[in-house]
């Protein structure tokens, strides 16, 4: 399949046109495009470039959210975790979280309350309820914590549920482009004038629409004021969350959830097979996201929180990596931040005939909620809006995901390709690895480490991959294993359109 960047003739309006490639924004894509709306989806950088692909990689119901007495949100995160554990099976996976106790910052009863409501607040069928459970040395702790409480949450490639959401608008007929610039938004009669820059192409181009969705994220003011002329009804307070990725700190497949004096909580989490991912933070952020890093006051923070916890000591000699990303907290920005509500707000303009609504906070876990929440609202516009599906469909990569007996089948038909290769592609594509091995010839041999010619023509022909960070940081995370020569030798098979 040719690489689909060329911009098509379109003579008919579009019916939405979706302004940001962030999860929320391909998200409401991929749902107003399978309710049969004429769907424009387009990302000025890469799909997930920014908070989307920073987060703490959690589809949680934010069992911290509980003392602010979120209750709404807590239990519509909560049900979500289920969704997706079947909507996307290829990379949503459930996980044991322990909270050691600490006496002097939550008593027992609390915690124990706390995860009675978690347990109850929404139907459960895959995940399993909390209990208490008596650490010992082989749990890496330190000796000063001897009781834990754990309980159930589910993990998220945080990047490819994106692209897992593009594909699925683009499949039911979307026209998804990434690196495409929104440069102006105008009213012509009866529809927005949407003007656009290719930054592939180097050219710009005109769509037109009846409706326009701003998911632009820590950008959805900055949106309105430049693109729209128009004044944002709504303040949102940006915040940074940075993590560490540092060696593996202890053995097993649970998830720790850490206290601290400041009454701010740090996970520590199982990465990739042989890291931890230590995260996240709180901070006031004020200039581009797109450049937000972790400050060192933030790196010293994580750090002393999980050797306070943990009898690996780490410095900061040992951190392979950080990453820091911007979330758009919806409420008044004079709150402090672990104050400060995890919910979302669809905003619609008044204007009877063309509809803006712009989105304002959320969170990874319930982006599927509030995309089936701002298509809704698109109802008094469009008469064939058909009734959602988004609750009970399933990504194509899911579909029939029996991960074991796929392992075998591809283990007994690609016999010269490695184990751990078969299974990376599995976590990453599901089924549809076979799609991507159907273009394998037998007998050869891979580009780099356990990259074949075929997975690169797929993520460039089917997930729109440009750059070598697109490659390595967001549709894969080859980042951490490949050596510099190895990534050199990928970027020219890019750049060469190999």
């Amino acid at each position: 399949m040719a690489k689909t960047l060329n911009f098509p003739q379109i003579s008919m309006p579009l019916d939405v046109i979706v302004v940001g490639g962030g999860i929320n924004g391909a998200g409401i894509a991929c749902e107003a495009a399978s309710r049969g709306l004429k769907v424009g989806l387009y990302e000025a950088k890469d799909f997930a470039v920014a908070t989307s692909s920073a987060s703490s990689k959690l589809i949680h119901g934010g069992i911290r959210y509980l003392e602010h007495y979120e209750f709404r949100l807590v239990q519509e995160a909560l049900a979500e975790r289920e969704i997706l554990l079947k909507k996307a099976a290829h990379i949503v996976k459930p996980m044991r979280f322990r909270i050691p106790h600490q006496q002097n910052l939550r008593p027992k009863w609390l915690i124990m309350a706390g995860l009675f409501f978690y347990d109850h607040l929404a139907r459960r069928s895959v995940l399993r309820p909390s209990k208490a459970i008596n650490l010992s040395d082989d749990d890496g702790l330190t000796s000063a914590h001897s009781i834990a409480f754990e309980y159930s949450d589910c993990w998220v490639d945080d990047s490819r549920l994106v692209i897992a959401n593009v594909k699925h608008a683009h499949q039911h007929g979307a026209e998804v482009r990434n690196y495409c610039e929104v440069i102006s938004v105008t009213r012509e009669g009866e529809f927005w004038r949407v003007n656009l820059y290719d930054h592939r192409l180097k050219m710009q181009v005109v769509r037109f629409s009846r409706a326009l969705i701003n998911a632009t994220g820590p950008w959805t003011a900055k949106f309105l004021e430049q693109c729209c002329n128009e004044t944002s009804p709504y303040q949102m307070q940006l915040i940074q969350g940075s993590h560490l990725i540092v060696p593996k700190i202890y053995e097993g497949e649970q998830a720790y959830i850490l206290q601290n004096d400041d009454k701010r909580v740090v996970f520590v989490i199982p990465y990739l097979n042989q890291y931890s991912m230590i995260g996240t933070t709180d901070i006031p952020f004020s200039g581009d996201p797109y450049h937000a890093v972790a400050s060192e006051d933030e790196i010293s923070y994580l750090l002393s929180i999980s050797n306070q916890h943990f009898k690996t000591q780490l410095t900061k000699q040992d951190i392979i990596d950080s990453f820091s990303g911007v979330r758009p907290l919806f409420g008044d920005p004079n709150i402090p931040a672990q104050k400060q509500s995890r919910d979302y707000h669809i905003a619609v303009n008044d204007d009877q005939v063309l509809p803006l609504i712009s989105i304002y906070g959320g969170k990874l876990t319930t982006y599927r909620k509030l995309s089936q929440k701002t298509v809704d609202k698109l109802n008094p516009y469009f008469s064939h809006l058909c009734q959602t599906n988004s609750k009970k469909s399933v990504f194509n990569e899911a579909v029939g995901l029996h991960p074991v007996v796929l392992f075998r089948q591809l283990t007994s038909k690609y016999p010269s390709i490695a184990k751990a290769t078969l299974e990376r592609l599995i976590e990453q594509y599901g089924v549809e690895v076979w799609r991507i091995l159907s273009r394998f010839e037998h007998g050869q041999s891979p580009i780099i480490a356990d990259v074949y010619q075929c997975e690169i023509d797929h993520l460039v022909n089917h997930e729109w991959t440009l750059t070598e960070e697109d490659l390595l940081k967001r549709r894969t995370k080859l980042c951490y294993q490949l050596t510099a020569d190895e990534k050199s030798i990928l970027r020219q098979r890019l750049n060469s359109g190999a």
